[in-house]
C-alpha cells in the first residue's frame, strides 16, 4: 500500500510543528524517518495513522484519504507509538486477544495470529506474565505484536527498538526487513545505524521541514562533495611530501593528522579526484605510497549537517 503525502501542515498555535511537506513512500518500501527532537516526526505519523487531524494538506494511502476515509484507513495500518501505551495489569495473551479483537479479527483466526505474534516478536518464555512482570525490553515487543496483530498493509514505528538489548535490537531489525518485503514501513529512530541498516531510504526532518530524502549512500555522497583520502608515504621527510601534494593542480588542503603520526589528510577540490596525481607523484619520486584510505562521510555527520 503507497502513501501519498502533499502540502502537509500541522499548526499548535503560533508554532508550525509540520510546515508544509511532501514525500510518497512505494509499497513495500522501508523508509526511516530521522529527526531531532521537536523535529515533526511523532506529529507527521500520527496524521498518517489518522490519530491527529492535519491543519491543511493532503495524505493518501492509495485511493483512500485521511481526511475522508478515516476508519477505513485505521484498519490498513498497525501502530506502535514512541510511549507504547500497554494495559499492564492484563496477561499478555489476554492483551494481544483484546487487540485483535478491537481490530475485528476473525475469531476463528484469532489464536493463530496470537500464535504467529509470540512466535514473530519472541515472546514464547514470557507468554503467559502479565505485561506489569515483563523488562521494557519484552514490553516493547509486545507493543510490536498488538501493531501487527491484524495483518495491516502498512506498518508505522515509532522508536520501536527503545528499551531492547543489542541482541533484541538485531532480532526486531531482520523481523522490520522481512515485513518489508510484504508490507510498506515507516519507523523513527534516533540509533541511526540502525536506521541505515534496516531501511531503503531515509527522510530527515528539521523544523517541520524535509531536508533530505534518499539512501544511506545517497545522502552520504551529497554531503561530502569533497573527495577526503588518508595517506602514508616513505621516501622523504613528511615536510617535503606535504609541500609536494599540496602542489599537485586538484588538492586543495593538507594536513597532518595528530593521532596517526606519518599520515596526511587529503582534500581534494569540488568534484576532482586527486588519487592517480597522489600515485604518480610517488612513482615520479621514488616514494613508498604504504596507505591511501578514503573516508567516508557518515550518516551521523550527514545528521548534524542538516538538523543543526
Amino acid at each position: 500500500m503507497a502513501i501519498k503525502v502533499e502540502n502537509l501542515t500541522k499548526v499548535y498555535g503560533d508554532q508550525k510543528a509540520v510546515d508544509d511537506i511532501s514525500f510518497t513512500i512505494k509499497t513495500g518500501e522501508v523508509v526511516g524517518f530521522l529527526g531531532p527532537n521537536g523535529a515533526g516526526k511523532s506529529t507527521t505519523m500520527k496524521m498518517i495513522c489518522c490519530y491527529m487531524a492535519a491543519t491543511s494538506g493532503k495524505i493518501m494511502l492509495d485511493e483512500l484519504r485521511a481526511d475522508q476515509d478515516p476508519q477505513l484507513i485505521k484498519k490498513k495500518i498497525g501502530y506502535l507509538p514512541e510511549n507504547n501505551p500497554l494495559y499492564t495489569e492484563m496477561a499478555i495473551i489476554d492483551y494481544l486477544k483484546f487487540c485483535a479483537d478491537i481490530q475485528g479479527v476473525e475469531k476463528a483466526a484469532v489464536p493463530g495470529r496470537i500464535r504467529n505474534m509470540i512466535d514473530m516478536c519472541g515472546l514464547n518464555v514470557e507468554r503467559h506474565k502479565k505485561i506489569g512482570e515483563l523488562s521494557k525490553g519484552y514490553r516493547q515487543r509486545v507493543g510490536l505484536a498488538q501493531a501487527m496483530i491484524h495483518d495491516p498493509e502498512v506498518l508505522i514505528l515509532d522508536e520501536p527498538t527503545t528499551g531492547l538489548d543489542p541482541n533484541q535490537i538485531v532480532e526486531i531489525r531482520k523481523l522490520i526487513k522481512e515485513l518489508g518485503k510484504e508490507k510498506t514501513v515507516i519507523l523513527s529512530s534516533h540509533i541511526l545505524s540502525e536506521v541505515e541498516a534496516t531501511c531503503d531510504r531515509i527522510l530527515i526532518i528539521n523544523r517541520g521541514k524535509i531536508v533530505a530524502d534518499g539512501s544511506s549512500e545517497t545522502l552520504r555522497k551529497q554531503a561530502s562533495g569533497q573527495e577526503l583520502v588518508n595517506i602514508m608515504i616513505e621516501g622523504a621527510d613528511i615536510t617535503t611530501i606535504e609541500k609536494a601534494i599540496r602542489g599537485l593542480p586538484g588538492v586543495e588542503t593538507v594536513k597532518a593528522i595528530k593521532e596517526r603520526p606519518g599520515f596526511l589528510q587529503v582534500q581534494s577540490k569540488p568534484d576532482v579526484s586527486s588519487r592517480k596525481d597522489i600515485f604518480d607523484l610517488c612513482v615520479k619520486n621514488q616514494w613508498y605510497l604504504l596507505e591511501m584510505t578514503g573516508i567516508e562521510t557518515r550518516l551521523e555527520d550527514v545528521f548534524r549537517e542538516l538538523t543543526n
